[in-house]
């Protein structure tokens, strides 16, 4: 979970400018589809449900979508 959000916020600083938070929303909902998929897969019980996997998120939280460059500030040296 903490590499995973160190990823998810390296995405963020990179593509988080002004205008792109519908997509770093569908990328968030992605990774967290894919992060229950391969949790799933561990063992050799019945897939984790949505309702637990939401129950797990709630202990081990995914970094949220955030706007980081807004394209409207000025430079500060320009």
């Amino acid at each position: 979970q903490r590499r995973l959000n160190q990823k998810l916020l390296g995405h963020y600083a990179y593509y988080g400018i002004t205008g792109n938070y519908g997509a770093l929303q569908r990328y968030w909902f992605a990774v967290t589809f894919l992060w229950r998929k391969w949790l799933s897969r561990r063992g050799r019980q019945a897939h984790l449900t949505w309702a637990q996997f939401n129950l797990f998120l709630g202990h081990y939280r995914l970094a949220c979508p955030r706007v980081v460059h807004s394209v409207y500030r000025r430079p500060a040296n320009p």
